[in-house]
């Protein structure tokens, strides 16, 4: 780049490659100069369903865990509640626009975790 193009360029910088009268990069960034990448945050159904599963999880253990002197048909009504508003929520963020085979894998996984507390629960009497 020689002092000509520089004072063409009032954001020239030394050492920017160039292709012509054209920036093709900084050297500062291994971006052609012309690219701008995408940062607007697009959720994906992986990050709802992991989401999900996360927090029934807890959900669960925590309910369990306090529900132990409690008659088991409480511990079953109140994570069978809390697994439902769990589920809603997770279709309100975005499952519910996500393809067939994630809103089914959530489905049950939602329901196998809800099942497992379940038969724990039951087991107690």
């Amino acid at each position: 780049m020689n002092a000509d193009d520089a004072a063409d360029r009032a954001d020239a910088v030394e050492g920017d490659i160039m292709a012509g009268d054209r920036r093709i990069a900084r050297p500062d960034t291994a971006l052609p100069d012309w690219h701008m990448p995408d940062a607007a945050y697009r959720p994906v159904p992986i990050a709802w369903f992991t989401a999900a599963f996360l927090l029934q999880t807890v959900m669960l253990t925590f309910l369990f865990v306090l529900l132990l002197a409690k008659p088991a048909w409480v511990t079953i009504v109140l994570a069978s509640v809390a697994t439902g508003v769990l589920g809603a929520w997770t279709w309100d963020r975005g499952m519910k626009a996500a393809g067939t085979g994630w809103q089914i894998a959530t489905a049950m996984m939602l329901a196998l975790q809800l099942g497992f507390v379940c038969l724990g629960a039951a087991a107690r009497g």
